[in-house]
């Protein structure tokens, strides 16, 4: 079974910074231990992303050339959300309309860059068993990305404004599955998160 990623990278991060100068998804993240300077934030959310999945799909605002070129390099499909400042369900809505022949989707945010490969290939594995929706959970909180399958397809056409597929989650039966991995529920919203 296919799963599509969705990698959701057209928001504007007004709370990493209000002036909307800075782009938090082109910001670098701490060097790590082996030597590497540190990816940008959207870079190593898509890296990862593209670790786990054959196809994913990276949704960017209007404008955002530099966001889009970077993640087209790394080997994402990109698709431009014209009504991106709407809320995450134009994005979203975006790539689904643009994948509806998968037999599912993985949606995840560019401003999460810790999440493992293993995790999402075990959501995504989750969803070829015939679970509906899958969501990871690390010390009892229950985090992103999360899986669909396309038996939600009418549901996340219609979603509206910023909450995303969370009306979803809210009303319909979840999958969740255990994880260590606290890149789940690890987001970049401040400078400090950047470490």
């Amino acid at each position: 079974m296919a799963i599509t990623g969705i990698l959701l990278a057209a928001g504007r991060g007004r709370r990493f910074d209000p002036s909307g100068v800075q782009n938090k998804l082109l910001q670098k993240l701490a060097a790590r231990d082996n030597g590497d300077d540190g990816e940008t934030v959207v870079a190593a959310s898509a890296k990862n992303m593209l670790a786990a999945l054959p196809r994913v799909l990276a949704v960017v605002r209007e404008g955002d050339d530099q966001v889009a070129a970077l993640l087209g390099r790394l080997g994402c499909e990109v698709r431009v959300c014209a009504d991106a400042d709407l809320g995450m369900a134009e994005s979203l809505i975006t790539a689904i309309e643009h994948t509806r022949a998968a037999e599912g989707w993985l949606i995840g945010l560019g401003d999460m860059p810790y999440v493992r490969p293993q995790t999402m290939r075990a959501l995504a594995a989750t969803i070829a068993r015939g679970a509906h929706i899958a969501a990871p959970v690390f010390e009892g909180r229950r985090g992103n990305p999360v899986a669909f399958s396309a038996y939600h397809l009418p549901l996340l056409l219609a979603l509206e404004g910023d909450q995303g597929a969370r009306a979803i989650l809210k009303s319909h039966p979840v999958s969740e599955i255990a994880v260590d991995d606290e890149g789940v529920v690890r987001d970049i919203d401040t400078r400090q998160d950047l470490r």
